[in-house]
């Protein structure tokens, strides 16, 4: 009978055992790419507990995990520009919790959730308001690098306060408000159709220079023609085409005004 309460009150035991190994259990595993904040007594203690297996006192201490791993967070945010044009960004932000200061993080701010929520949100919000108004709404657009080197820099020195890591920065999309975009359009098309019509009257321009060249050219030409065309050369060619037949001539009065005519020929 004893032995019998005996084995009773061991069972129970054991089950009590169970049951806060369960709910209470002394020992924590951090996973890779976690740090453990370790608690105790509900003071945030300095050892960061890194990867492995580790045993505490239940009830006593509690262990929370962050990620230390890179975490991606898409981020849509306004601005103006130094011009006053509306700007709508959507930010990719790539970040880490510092693994060392895990600790610091959470007990100055929280888990990821509420880094996100309380730093990262309203950081890049007051970034991208400050960048963007250093540059018109044109030069954001034809200095993008500059601008995304001047956002990355910020970031990484107002997020380094709170002990998180910047490790990249994308701009995925800059949209202007809808009045800006026409005006920017529109100044396009002026541009191309003034190149078009510089092209047509540079085209024309060539065109009429050509002209008047091949119109010197024939000038020149028949200048060059009168200057060698001399009264003996034309009585030679004259000579040289004739092909020795007298014309028909009826009366004696033009018989000898072409005998006169020929003698004179002859002559010269």
């Amino acid at each position: 009978m004893k032995r019998r309460q005996v084995i009773n009150r061991a069972s129970k035991l054991v089950a009590l055992l169970l049951l806060l190994a369960i709910f209470f259990p002394p020992l924590v595993l951090i996973n890779a790419g976690e740090r453990g904040v370790l608690i105790h007594l509900g003071q945030v203690q300095e050892q960061v507990l890194g990867e492995g297996l580790y045993l505490i006192i239940p009830i006593a201490d509690t262990v929370r995990k962050l990620s230390v791993r890179v975490q991606k967070q898409q981020i849509s945010a306004e601005a103006s520009s130094k011009d006053l044009q509306d700007i709508f960004i959507d930010v990719a932000l790539n970040w880490h919790i510092i693994p060392e200061l895990a600790n610091t993080i959470f007990q100055r701010i929280g888990d990821e959730k509420e880094v996100v929520e309380r730093i990262i949100n309203p950081a890049v919000a007051e970034v991208m308001k400050a960048v963007m108004a250093k540059y018109t709404a044109a030069e954001i657009i034809t200095k993008r690098g500059e601008v995304k080197a001047g956002i990355d820099d910020s970031l990484h020195t107002r997020l380094a306060t709170y002990h998180i890591a910047v490790d990249d920065i994308s701009l995925v999309h800059i949209d202007f408000s809808e009045q800006f975009s026409e005006a920017v359009e529109a100044k396009q098309v002026a541009e191309q159709e003034a190149k078009r019509a510089g092209f047509m009257a540079l085209k024309a321009s060539r065109e009429a220079e050509a002209k008047v060249n091949l119109a010197k050219g024939e000038a020149e030409a028949q200048r060059l023609v009168r200057e060698t065309l001399t009264p003996e050369l034309l009585h030679k060619q004259t000579v040289d085409k004739w092909d020795g037949k007298l014309p028909l001539i009826i009366g004696s009065d033009n018989a000898k005004l072409l005998e006169i005519e020929l003698d004179e020929l002859m002559k010269r």
